[in-house]
């Protein structure tokens, strides 16, 4: 059995005033011309298909395409799940078309989808909350699904009677994972885990968040999983939510990150993304393979202490999003800004480092280091104007505030 892993799609997400849906449209193309190549059993779309709870029509649009597509006219298992960025209503609300064309969603955690079979031969045999089990058209064995899309605070109560987002939940989790798969995971099927959630081997071995990520899972998140947390007979396991692909460990089977199809903050600058083709056979390791997606822009960070040199490595570098850095002894003048413009389609952001002098030789210098984090930023700033840290209320405070922004 062959199983395409992707996940991170955030449709309908821009970078600053930049759409990207062509390039989301093209990679999504990419995606399902890999699927037909590699003549893959399943694909699995581990969360946030789309970038905010609303998104726009036109990604929606693109979704339905692109899974119905995947799908292959219902000769194709398509198991799609909800992330942070998901609304959790949204991604269940077409369920009952979806399953006619082989397209599976699992919006909450405790989803409990009902039996079906097409004539292509796909069925869905057994269900659990929180499970799945199908049989693949041109597989002799089940493929066994055990399905956790992220939940919030609120979903986490509501679906997994949890009160506790820290060690209740992983207590919660691992015992569910446990029962089901005990229940249903035996070596005569493929068996795999497919979740929306922040794994590592342990606290001390915590993977980096995008910035975006870290914002909305600071209030009412889902904390860290571990490792250790995984039930016997899974075979691998899907996830989704950071952007830069990661194996987080082998033992005592592949727990990936495919990361998400294009580079979508700076912070992903010049990184490669791909998707991962998995190679299962019952009661057997599988075998994985990244294949690296070619299509969308790639962004960059580049940085110039003389204009012209900007103006020319510009103009000869016209396919990319640029982040750009003018080091000079005076602040940008408006002149130069518009050649620098006017020389490149997609510059997201001008940062003009200046290093201006006061006073009688006195060197002060006003540089922004935008490779840091928001809250890294916002501290060296409340240090810059209060000359001391801020304090841990104000901290508080401040990480409310980003995290209902980025919810909004």
């Amino acid at each position: 059995m062959k199983i395409l892993h992707t996940s991170d799609w955030h449709l309908g997400k821009r970078l600053e005033g930049f759409s990207r849906l062509e390039e989301q449209e093209a990679v999504l193309n990419e995606i399902c011309e890999i699927a037909e190549r590699e003549e893959v059993h399943a694909v699995v779309v581990a969360g946030d298909l789309f970038d905010t709870f609303n998104p726009p029509a036109e990604a929606v649009e693109l979704l339905y395409r692109a899974l119905k597509r995947l799908a292959c006219n219902g000769r194709r298992a398509v198991i799609a799940i909800a992330g942070n960025h998901d609304s959790p209503e949204r991604i269940d609300a077409p369920d009952p078309l979806a399953r006619e064309c082989g397209i599976i969603f699992a919006g909450s955690p405790n989803a409990s989808l009902r039996p079906f079979s097409l004539e292509s031969g796909l069925a869905l045999t057994r269900s659990d909350e929180g499970f799945i089990e199908l049989q693949i058209p041109g597989s002799e064995c089940p493929l066994r699904l055990l399905l956790t899309p992220y939940a919030n605070e609120l979903r986490l109560k509501t679906c997994l009677g949890v009160t506790d987002t820290g060690d209740e939940l992983r207590k919660v989790l691992g015992s569910r994972w446990h029962d089901l798969a005990g229940k249903y995971c035996d070596t005569g099927g493929v068996n795999l885990l497919v979740a929306h959630l922040l794994f590592a081997l342990d606290a001390a071995s915590l993977p980096e968040e995008p910035e975006e990520e870290r914002r909305i899972n600071y209030v009412g998140g889902a904390p860290a999983i571990f490792t250790s947390d995984l039930p016997n007979g899974i075979g691998y396991v899907a996830l989704g939510h950071l952007h830069r692909r990661q194996l987080v460990t082998s033992q005592p089977c592949p727990v990936v990150y495919p990361g998400s199809p294009l580079a979508y903050s700076f912070s992903e600058a010049d990184q490669d993304k791909f998707v991962v083709i998995v190679e299962a056979n019952a009661a057997q390791p599988v075998a994985t393979r990244n294949i690296l997606l070619k299509q969308g822009r790639r962004l960059v960070r580049v940085r110039f202490s003389d204009v012209g040199e900007a103006v020319e490595w510009l103009t000869a570098n016209q396919d990319l999003f640029v982040e750009l850095t003018i080091v000079s002894e005076q602040y940008l003048a408006a002149v130069d800004r518009k050649r620098l413009l006017d020389a490149h389609p997609a510059i997201v952001a001008i940062i003009p480092e200046s290093r201006a002098t006061e006073g009688e030789g006195i060197e002060s210098a006003l540089v922004i280091d935008l490779t840091k984090g928001m809250e890294e930023l916002f501290i060296d700033f409340f240090r810059y104007k209060k000359g001391q840290e801020p304090g841990r209320q104000i901290m508080e405070i401040f990480r409310e505030v980003i995290a209902e922004e980025g919810q909004s």
